[in-house]
């Protein structure tokens, strides 16, 4: 059921109207809900505007890429989904997604964190960690019709606060507040993130997604010069990363000359 929006919400998305635009400016509260995702595409097919937002303080059935999971307990996380509703940003949406909670986070906490492709918001190692943490995702899910995509469904999910991770996340998962070692409000991240996304979409809508390209491997020093390994269709392959391609796929640098990653686990060795 639907809850009036928390206090700490309200403040910081009234401190950032201007910048948000239309995300948020029709904004749904649940303390616990099965997944924003589905939510908002249900809002978004009963004609949602764009920006129409559901953010929730737990998910009994939250999902990440690959029809994963998303560990979504109460106290310990942000979760929300936002229809867009334009078209042409569909092919860009996971980048675009990434710079704005990336740039969110940095914005609302000061902590530096960066963008994994192809939709992880991570720490970087250090005090005491060897590996990044990831402490976001997006997962962005497209609904087409006979015209082509209708809209598309923006689902981010962040880890605010520490919490009893699964066994099999808790040696690659973290938490803001776990990383500063100090309590963090969600709804300035809220509200910084959904004003990241909007002015993201609108520089992608006059520039053109080179400019995202720049912002975002500014946010993604992964991307260059490192060793990872994929899936292929034989089997693990290696390489160095090397970029990103005109079609946001990412590029490695192997024996057999560079490779395109469209999809699929990427893991930094």
């Amino acid at each position: 059921m639907e809850e009036p929006l928390p206090f700490e919400f309200q403040a910081a998305l009234a401190t950032t109207a201007a910048e948000r635009g239309a995300f948020g400016a029709r904004l749904h509260y649940f303390t616990e809900t099965g997944s924003t995702n589905d939510l908002a595409a249900a809002a978004a097919d009963r004609g949602a505007p764009e920006g129409t937002t559901f953010v929730a303080g737990a998910q009994t059935a939250g999902r990440g890429r690959r029809g994963r999971e998303w560990f979504s307990p109460p106290g310990a996380g942000l979760y929300l989904s936002t229809v867009v509703r334009r078209a042409s940003m569909a092919p860009w949406l996971t980048l675009a997604g990434g710079v704005a909670v990336a740039e969110g986070i940095r914005v609302s906490t000061g902590l530096p964190v960066q963008i994994k492709w192809p939709n992880d918001i991570v720490a970087v190692p250090g005090a005491g960690f060897k590996a990044r943490r990831k402490l976001a995702g997006i997962l962005a899910e497209a609904s087409s019709g006979p015209g082509g995509v209708q809209h598309v469904i923006l689902g981010i999910g962040i880890n605010i606060g520490p919490a009893s991770f699964p066994p099999e996340l808790s040696d690659r998962a973290g938490a803001i507040e776990t990383e500063l070692g100090r309590h963090v409000d969600a709804g300035p991240v809220l509200a910084q993130v959904l004003a990241g996304l909007n002015r993201v979409l609108s520089e992608v809508e006059h520039s053109g997604p080179p400019s995202l390209f720049t912002r975002w491997l500014e946010l993604a020093p992964s991307a260059y010069g490192e060793r990872l390994e994929w899936d292929g269709p034989h089997g693990v392959l290696t390489g160095v990363s090397a970029g990103l391609a005109e079609d946001g796929a990412l590029l490695a640098r192997t024996p057999d000359g560079l490779a395109r990653i469209l999809a699929g686990e990427v893991r930094w060795v």
